[in-house]
Formats: C-alpha cells, structure tokens, sequence
C-alpha cells in the first residue's frame, strides 16, 4: 500500500515538474523564433505629462542618500515631477532622508516625505497612501536598492502614447553582479526571467508582470484595476493581473536597464526568496481561477498558470527529491516496476528544456553558462525546503509580515569581511537543511550498494545543494 503511495506521489510530483518545464520550454522557443528587436519609440513633441515618482522605503540608511541623488538626476522639467519619499522607517533612515532634503529642495523639486509611524498593509500599504495624492498622470516606482539613468523617463513614458498601456516595465541589471558567487548565480537567474520570460510573454500575448520596481504606472489603470492590495506579499503580480484581466496592456523594455543591488549573504537571499514565493503562492490562490474564468485563449491561460504557479515548483521539487530515496527501495523490491520507472525518463526532456532556456539567456556568453547553470541549478535544489514551505503558507492562506530584504549599498569592488562579534542565527530551518544534505548523501550510498544509477546525479546535486545553503545560512556576513 505505502509503495503505491509513495510511487502515486512521486510521479504526480515529476509530472508537475514536466509540465511547467513544457512552459518553459514553450517560452524559450517562442524568444528564439518570435523575439523581434523593437525600435524605441520617440516621444511626440510636446508629450511630457506630470509623473509621480515613488520611492517606498522603510530603514534603508545604507541606500535611501544613493537613492534620492539618482532620481533628483532624472532628465526631466522640474515643474512636472513629484518625488514621494514613503517612508515607514524605524531606524535612523528618516534623520537621513531630511537632512538630504535640506539640499536636494534647493534645487527647486517638488519632494515630500510620507513618513508612517505604522506599516499597515506593508509596501501595499505605503504605495496606496502615495496613490491617494499622487498629482501625477504616470506613477514610476524604485525600491530602495536600485539607481535609474538620468534617461529612464524619457525612454519609458513615450509607450503610453497607446491608452490602454497600462505598465511599462524595465530589465532589471547588477550593480554587484561579480561581487560574489552567490550575486553571480542570482544575476543569472534573473537575467534568464528578464531576457526570456518577459520578452516571450510580451511576444506572444500573455501576461506578464510589473515587477516591484522600475517600472511606470498610468495612473488611471491603478485605480481600473481596485488599487494596491495587503493580502498578498506580492502586491505588485497581483494588481498586474488584475489590471491584466481587466484589458489593460503591460510593455516590457528589455533594452532600457536599471541596476539594483543583489543580496550578499545566504540569509537575505532567503529573504527574499521566501517573500517571492509565498507572495506567488498567495497570488495564485486569489487569482488562479479569476484566470481561468475569463474569456481568454487557452496558450494564455496555460503560461499564466505556470506563471501563478511559478513558486509551487519548489514544493513539488522538495517532495519529489524526499521520495527519490525509497524509490531506491522500491525499484529494488519489486523489479516488475521497472517498465513505469524507465517511462519516468522522458522527464529528462525536462530537464534539458531548462537547460536550453538558460542557455538561451546567456548564448553570447557560454562560458558563462558552463560556469553558472550547474551552480544555479544546485543552489535552487538547495532552497528547495525553504521555498517549499513558503509555499505551503501561501496556499493555506498563513498570514506573516511583509520581511525586508537587506541592502548594504556597497559596490561591486566592496570586499565582505566579518563583523567582530557578530551572531550567528541557527535556526530549526538551517538544522533541518543540513541533515537534508545527509539524507541525500545516503541517498547516494544506497544508489551504488543497489547498483542503481538513474538518481545518482539527482542526489549528488541534491546533497550539494543543501549542504551549500546549510553551510552558508551558519555564516552571515556583514560589512563595516
């Protein structure tokens, strides 16, 4: 019976897996086939509407100075640009907004501080009291962490000229990306999102999302779509179809970039990962049949599925990894089994349709995917439990804070070192990390006494993986 079962759940697991690399799969032939290069299109004379720049922030010291110079430095007339400055800060990141403002109003730009005392709803929370008196037609926003060209209005706003634009979304860029492998291996995560997904998407019709930051709003379609909501972490996916059901049309630039900061150490990558999935997971539960429901052609349906779902691939990664083990015993017990276990190997399509959409992003540099797909595929197996129970959370609807992802400010040249006294936080996550690293090792060790070699590079990647974010979770790292 529990041999039924467990085999039941595995291939229920591999299947999920199947079908969103299938996705993915799609997504990357339709950039490879279909991706056309979009001249920019120039702004009309005359069109320079007000815009409202936000800037949500809560105890950002280390960036919030780095911050407001770039976005005082925006190419654009003084007279039709508001800066909101939405503070919600706790620490001394207000004392430091208002002494850059003592020098930054003198330049005659219109700046206000919305500082909050408490965090109602969160970032949700904070874009919509800026919302409520934003004089602006268009609503850009930048987190914390990110720098804008001088140029960024100027190459974005002329999109709008169509009016139902609702969103014009830039590509994310590093401004750390060599600081570390761990920023190495992140940038190339992201880069592959940006570089593919986002253009495929925008390419064949589908939904795609603004994401958090440096992008533009039209005012009007915040509003159409019900405003910024708190139930989920991802405020940004979901107001992005919500606006999306609702006809508006999202633009993707993938040529205008703006850097941001990458996380440093192991426990803000986790983070933001956590925030990221459970939030997708949320968005998904609220939005996943509104999708299906509405009047839309099944190809679109299908990629904002997987899309939604995004995040559930950790949970089924986790509970197909945890089953592999007794698979060994299984397989080695009822060798009659063996014709359902040899079909499971058309899963390797899967994997390989991942590696092509990697290897898509960075085909002008395949050095670099040889060096960094084998490392972000482990890393990824390797926060697999961690993402997975995020995801669980979203799903059963468990409530938790909006968590901060922390910036340092530091640029790509900054060398880490340890902070003297510095404590380590050894959480019941972390210990369970690292003996999921020894489970797999095990699994290894029973794959060559078995003699069965078909998930001996799945565990490999597996003990790898979790050993590697057990050992880094235990080693924070600060900077002075």
């Amino acid at each position: 019976m529990w041999s039924g079962v467990i085999i039941g759940m595995y291939m229920v697991s591999l299947l999920f897996l199947f079908l969103f690399s299938l996705g993915q799969l799609h997504l990357a032939w339709i950039y490879s086939r279909k991706k056309k290069s979009f001249a920019p299109v120039p702004a009309p004379t005359g069109f320079e509407p007000v815009v409202t720049i936000q800037l949500p922030v809560y105890n950002e010291r280390y960036v919030v100075a780095r911050l407001l110079n770039a976005v005082c430095a925006l190419d654009y007339p003084r007279e039709k640009l508001e800066i909101q400055i939405l503070d919600d800060s706790t620490d001394d990141t207000t004392a430091i907004i208002l002494e850059r403002l003592q020098h930054l109003r003198a330049k005659q730009l219109d700046i206000k501080l919305l500082h909050r005392e408490t965090r109602t709803g969160y970032k949700a929370g904070a874009l919509d009291v800026g919302f409520q008196s934003a004089r602006g037609e268009f609503i850009a926003i930048f987190d914390a962490d990110f720098v804008p060209d001088p140029g960024f209005l100027k190459s974005t706003l002329p999109y709008f000229q169509h009016p139902r634009v609702g969103v014009v979304q830039t590509r994310w860029d590093h401004l750390n990306r060599n600081q570390s492998w761990l920023t190495r291996l992140q940038a190339f995560g992201l880069d592959a999102h940006f570089t593919i997904e986002q253009s495929a998407r925008q390419a064949a019709g589908s939904f795609i999302n603004f994401n958090g930051t440096c992008g533009i709003w039209r005012k009007a379609c915040i509003a159409d779509a019900g405003g910024w909501q708190s139930d989920t972490l991802t405020e940004d996916l979901d107001l992005s179809y919500r606006a999306q059901l609702r006809g508006w049309q999202f633009e993707y630039l993938d040529s205008v970039k703006t850097p941001g900061e990458l996380p440093v150490e192991m426990p803000a990558i986790k983070s933001q990962q956590y925030r990221w999935n459970k939030g997708g997971a949320e968005t998904a539960r609220k939005m996943l049949a509104k999708v299906w429901a509405a009047g839309l052609p099944f190809v679109k349906k299908w990629h904002a599925t997987f899309h939604l779902l995004n995040s559930t691939l950790f949970f089924f990664l986790l509970l197909a990894a945890l089953l592999s083990v007794p698979v060994l015993f299984i397989k080695a017990t009822y060798p009659g089994l063996s014709p359902l276990f040899h079909l499971g190997s058309i899963f390797l399509i899967g994997f390989f349709s991942i590696a092509w959409f990697y290897w898509l992003s960075t085909r002008q540099h395949p050095l670099q995917f040889i060096r960094l797909f084998p490392g972000f595929l482990i890393m990824s197996m390797g926060l697999a439990l961690h993402n997975a129970l995020a995801v669980v959370e979203g799903w059963v609807g468990r409530q938790t804070p909006f968590v901060r992802t922390p910036k340092w400010g530091q640029a790509e040249t900054a060398e880490p070192i340890t902070s003297e006294g510095g404590k380590i936080r050894v959480t019941p996550l972390t210990l369970l990390e690292g003996a999921l690293a020894t489970y797999f090792i095990w699994g290894v060790v029973l794959g060559f006494q078995l003699r069965d070699w078909g998930l001996l590079f799945f565990h490999v990647m597996l003990a790898l993986g979790f050993g590697f974010v057990f050992f880094l979770s235990l080693k924070p790292v600060r900077y002075a």
